[in-house]
C-alpha cells in the first residue's frame, strides 16, 4: 500500500528551506495567537470567576434568597456551614442544584459584584473566563475536522454537528448544540487553553533559522490528511493505536500505543536537536516541556513516525502522536533541502 503526506503540511508552513506558507493563517494555531487571562489546569473555575464561589460561601441568606428559591439557599447555607464550597462540582453536589440554579448563582455574583466582565459566566458545567471562553470559539472555528473528533472521541454527533454549523460567535452557542455536555465541553476548553506554555516553546522551535533546512512542530494538523493525501515518497518506519492501523501496513504497525514516556523522550530529543539551529530560551524550554510533562502523564497515544519528500531535493523526517481520550497533539519534522 502506497500513501502520501497530503497537502495539510504545506498550510502549516512546511516549505523546505523557506519561512511559513502564504497560505497559513493565523486561525491555523488559534491559541498562539492570544494573549490575555486563560485557565492553566483542569478546574471548572476559572480564576475569574473565583466569585462565584465566594458569592456562595460568604453571601447572607437574604441575599441568596433573592436570586435562588428558599429551600436551595437553606441547603447550600447548611453545608456550607460544614465546609466552603470549592468548586462548581462541589456547589452541584448539593440537594436541588442544578444547571438552572448555578445561572441563578451566576447571575447573583455579578449582580453583588462578586464577579465582571472578565468572567465570561457559567457554560456546560463550567466557570470560564472571558479568554477561556474566545479561547474555545477560535479553537472550534478554525481546528481540522480530524482534530475535532479526536478532542471528542465519545461525541462523535457533536463533533460532526459542531463541524457543520461552524463558525459560532460565543461560547454558549458551542455548549448548546446538539451532542455537546459537559464532558465533551470540557474537553475543547482543555484543548483551547492548557498548553500555553507547550505551545510558546513549539513557536521557539519554529522560530529558529532554517536556512537550507530546519525543525518545525504543530500543536494542531491533520493527521488523516497528512497521510491520505498527495505527496512524495511516504515511508512508514511505524504506526502505534488503533486509528492509524488503516494508514499503515500491517508489518509497519506495532499494535501498542504511546505511554507518555516515549513522548516525553521524542520531544526531549527533538527539542534539543532543535537547539543545533539556533538558540532556545532556556526559560521558555523549561516550561514548555513541564507544561508537556503535565499534560502527557498517565496517558496513552496513537501516531505513526515516516518519512516523505515534497521533490527530488528534499527529505523530511516526521512524527506525531495524538491522545486517544482527549486529542491533545503534537507533530515534530526534521527537514533538509540541496
Amino acid at each position: 500500500m502506497r500513501r502520501y503526506v497530503g497537502s495539510a503540511f504545506l498550510a502549516a508552513g512546511l516549505l523546505v528551506g523557506c519561512g511559513p506558507s502564504e497560505t497559513e493563517t493565523p486561525t491555523q494555531q488559534p491559541q498562539e495567537q492570544q494573549q490575555g487571562l486563560l485557565t492553566e489546569a483542569d478546574v471548572d473555575v476559572a480564576t475569574e470567576c473565583q466569585g462565584i464561589l465566594q458569592f456562595v460561601n460568604e453571601a447572607p441568606f437574604n441575599t441568596l434568597d433573592a436570586y435562588l428559591p428558599s429551600n436551595v439557599v437553606h441547603n447550600l447555607v447548611n453545608r456550607r456551614a460544614a465546609s466552603q464550597f470549592v468548586s462548581l462540582a462541589d456547589i452541584s453536589s448539593v440537594a436541588l442544584v442544578g444547571p438552572a440554579r448555578l445561572q441563578q448563582i451566576e447571575q447573583g455574583a455579578r449582580s453583588q459584584d462578586y464577579i465582571d466582565t472578565d468572567c465570561y459566566g457559567i457554560a456546560d458545567g463550567l466557570a470560564l473566563s472571558r479568554d477561556d471562553a474566545t479561547a474555545i470559539v477560535s479553537l472550534v472555528n478554525s481546528v481540522s475536522s480530524t482534530e475535532l473528533h479526536d478532542i471528542l472521541p465519545y461525541a462523535w454527533n457533536g463533533a460532526l454537528n459542531l463541524r457543520n454549523l461552524r463558525p459560532f460567535t460565543n461560547a454558549d452557542a458551542i455548549a448548546n448544540t446538539t451532542g455537546i455536555a459537559d464532558v465533551s465541553f470540557r474537553n475543547l476548553r482543555n484543548a483551547a487553553t492548557l498548553s500555553r506554555p507547550f505551545e510558546a516553546l513549539i513557536n521557539a522551535v519554529n522560530n529558529l533559522p532554517r536556512p537550507h533546512g530546519g525543525v518545525f512542530m504543530a500543536r494542531h494538523f491533520d493527521w488523516w490528511a497528512n497521510m491520505n493525501g498527495d505527496f512524495q515518497r511516504l515511508q512508514v518506519q511505524e504506526c502505534f493505536g488503533e486509528r492509524t492501523e488503516r494508514v499503515s501496513e500491517p508489518q509497519d504497525h506495532r499494535g501498542t500505543n504511546a505511554d507518555a514516556a516515549e513522548v516525553r523522550a521524542h520531544v526531549e530529543a527533538f527539542v534539543n536537536a532543535a537547539a543545533n539551529f539556533g538558540t532556545l530560551d532556556p526559560e521558555v524550554k523549561a516550561a514548555g516541556l513541564a507544561n508537556l510533562n503535565t499534560l502527557i502523564e498517565g496517558r496513552s497515544f496513537f501516531g505513526c513516525s515516516y518519512g516523505y519528500a515534497r521533490d527530488s531535493w528534499s527529505d523530511h523526517s516526521a512524527t506525531f502522536f495524538v491522545d486517544t481520550e482527549s486529542g491533545f497533539s503534537v507533530y515534530t519534522d526534521s527537514y533538509y533541502s540541496e
